[in-house]
This record gives C-alpha cells, structure tokens and sequence, in this order.
C-alpha cells in the first residue's frame, strides 16, 4: 500500500467521523430548541429538524452543491456537477468527492435549522418546507460559493474556516428576516409595547441539546481541514474549547452580576455564541485571542437579545443574537487577531476590511433572499400558522399529536397516527 493510498484512507475515515458528529448537532438543535419553547410546539420543532434534514440532503444533493462548487461563472455561482455529476475536477481533493459531499451536506443542513429557531411556535409547517428548498438549494450554495467555492470574496482573500460568516452570520440575517416578517407570537409583546415571557418547557433538555452541539463542533471545526494528519487540528479544537468555555463564563458573571442570578437560558446561549465565534478564526487565531472571541461574543449577544426585544422582533430561542452576532464578530475578529494578517498582530489593515466587505455581502444576501423567498411563498401559502392554530399549538395542529401523554389507554384513530378532525383533546379546544 502506497503513502498516497494510506493516506488518503486516513483522511476518508476522518472526514466521514467529523460529518457524522456534525450530523449529530441536528438532535442537538432539536433536543435545544424544543427544551427553549413551549411544550405544545415540540414535535414540530422535531419536525423540522426532520426536514431540515431530508429535504436538505436531497436538495443539495439535486442542485446545491454544484451552485456551491461547480465550475465557476462570474465569481457568482458554480454551473456543473449537479446529481454530483459533470465537470468537478477542479477540486483539488485527497478523499473522494461523494466524502467530500457529505462534509458539506452537513452544513447546509446546520444552516436552515438556524431559520427554524428564529420562526418556532408561529409558522406554517407547509411554508417552511418550501423555504427549506429554497435556502438549501439556491440562497445558502450560493452564498457558499463566493467563499468556499472560487468565488469572487475568496479571490478578495476573505478567511472563514468553518463558517461563522458563510453558516452562522448569513443563518442568523436570514433567521432575522423571517422573525420581522412573520411577527411576534401572540401575546408576546403588549399594545403598550411591553414583552412577556414564555417560560421555556425544559431546560434540562436544551441543555443536553446544548452540549451535543458543543460536541458537534469539534467535527464542525477540527474537521474542515480535511485531514486526519493536519497538525492544526490539536490547535482547532483547543481554541473551540477555550471560546466556547469563555462565551459561557462572561454570560454567567454578566446576569449574576446584572440581575443578581445567573440565567441558565443566557448561559446556555453564551456558549454557542463562542462556540459560533471562533468557527471563522479556529485555524489562524491563538489560544489567548480565542478566549478574548468568545468572551465578547457572550456579552454582544446578550446586548443583541435586548436589543431584539427592544423592537419587539420575537426570537424564541435567539437564533439572530447567537448566530448572527456572533457570526459577524468572529469574522470581524480574523482580521484583528490573525496570526498572519491580523491587524492586532501585524498591523495589516486589508484582511480586516476585505472581511468586512465579505460580511455586508452575505448578510445582505442572506437577509433580502429570505425576504423574497417569503413573500414569495406567501402568495400560494400562508406564511403564519392562525391565531386558532398557535393557540392550540403547532404540534396538534399541524401533526395531530402532542410531545407527552399521560394516558396509557389504546385510542381508535384515523389517519396515520390521530386525525385531529374527528377526534380533540378536550384540555385544548
């Protein structure tokens, strides 16, 4: 057996764990975003998790990946190697191409299961299943394309290792649109423009939902150098560590301080917040810079979630302040705390401004292309759940069943599993 051949079996088994952990995040944001919503909306926030997944695949498989990586046309979009076929040779790989594609299916579906966060409790299940089309075969492969693919940012030389610009900033834009537009949940925000809370159903649960996406991330981020034997890899998820460590500490001490109890919710989301930060920078920052990352990203996005319920735009489980914030300061803090290019570290001023040109430009894309896509959608389908429906919720209303029962009768049913037609629960109607 050649070096060559060992070590490109190497890489495969490498890149192929790495993916499966990313894979594993989706049951972290399911198991997240459930415990930080009501408990009448948690089978559909599993239900969307499922099509984040299934619809995601199929579509990046279809059409996404050869607008993210296929020949390219203008710096705009690539143009062959749909159904993973046609000209891809440019790829300049040591594992096989179906290997590679999977490493990337993985974060096309991390990048829509930001929007379903953003939407929980009020949308129409059938409207995001179109959006869902849309972001993972056009509006996220694109946007990739410009970074990751040869596009126009990466001939600019723009830096984003894992994705905090291209995953999370543009997610979180794009999670903001479609909060703006679908509106508040009734009875989160009064006419005198006061905000209520709705108490999350279980934190236990978004805190395991947390630290499997804390796991994941180390597939997220160590895994994007494609490589089993990359001597940064030791670095990366040191640094991923130490982020995520400090996101969630300054979360801590900033509300034990502020409000006199350190808020679980806050913490929680600090973490990710790191976690999201350091995602650009994982490859190029120090161990020290790291922690400086992720403590800032913890405060800015506390400062987000206010500024959130400022305008009453209604985020239920802070997909804009963690993802988008966040995203936006990693990105900027490549280009302060590079080891090569940092303007903190040699006081070069172009990576910062070519990552703050990058930045504008997925933000704004990810931001306007959620807009059309939803007012698009809208003219064939409501893009809110009714009043009716949200008050009963989303799980009885769009999938006929609800998350826990405490009876342990046998029930006559119709339909696949409780036609909600012909049979209603009495606590809810």
């Amino acid at each position: 057996m050649s070096i060559e051949t060992l070590q490109s079996g190497m890489d495969t088994i490498w890149v192929v764990l790495t993916a499966a952990m990313i894979l594993l995040m989706e049951g972290g944001f399911a198991l997240l975003e459930a415990g930080f919503v009501r408990a009448k909306n948690s089978v559909n926030i599993i239900m969307k998790v499922f099509a984040d997944i299934t619809i995601g695949t199929l579509c990046y498989f279809i059409l996404g990946f050869g607008l993210m990586y296929g020949s390219d046309r203008l710096g705009l979009f690539g143009a062959s190697g749909f159904f993973l076929n046609g000209d891809l040779s440019h790829i300049d790989l040591t594992i096989s191409l179906d290997t590679y594609w999977l490493f990337q299916c993985a974060f096309v579906i991390a990048v829509i299961s930001i929007v379903s966060g953003a939407v929980a409790e009020r949308i129409n299940f059938r409207a995001y299943l179109l959006f869902a089309v849309l972001m993972t075969s056009v509006i996220y492969p694109i946007a990739g394309h410009w970074v990751w693919g040869g596009g126009w940012l990466s001939d600019l030389g723009m830096e984003d290792f894992a994705g905090s610009a291209v995953i999370h900033a543009l997610g979180g834009f794009a999670a903001l649109a479609a909060a703006i537009l679908i509106g508040p949940r009734k009875g989160k925000f009064s006419s005198l423009g006061t905000s209520s809370i709705a108490l999350p159903s279980n934190l236990p649960l978004a805190s395991v939902g947390a630290f499997l996406l804390w796991f994941g991330w180390f597939g997220f981020n160590a895994g994007s150098t494609l490589a089993a034997t990359d001597v940064r890899i030791g670095h990366i998820a040191i640094v991923t560590m130490l982020s995520a460590a400090s996101g969630g500490a300054a979360t801590m001490f900033f509300t034990l301080f502020r409000y006199g109890r350190s808020d679980a919710p806050s913490v929680i989301n600090g973490s990710l917040a790191g976690l999201v930060a350091i995602t650009a920078g994982c490859a190029f920052v120090s161990d020290i810079a790291s922690i400086l990352i992720g403590a800032i990203a913890g405060i800015l996005m506390m400062a987000a979630t206010n500024w959130l319920e400022a305008r009453r735009i209604d985020d239920p489980v802070g997909a804009f302040p963690v993802h988008a914030v966040s995203g936006v300061w990693g990105t900027i803090a490549v280009g302060l705390f590079a080891t090569e290019g940092g303007l903190f570290t040699e006081g070069s001023w172009h990576l910062l401004m070519v990552q703050v040109i990058g930045l504008i430009a997925l933000c704004a894309w990810g931001f306007s292309m959620t807009w059309i896509s939803f007012k698009i959608i809208n003219i064939w389908v409501p893009i809110r759940s009714t009043e009716d429906q949200e008050e009963v919720g989303l799980d009885i209303s769009y999938h006929g069943i609800m998350a826990t029962h405490s009876s342990t009768e046998f029930i006559d049913i119709k339909g696949p599993l409780l036609n909600i037609e012909d049979h209603h629960d009495d606590d809810h109607t």
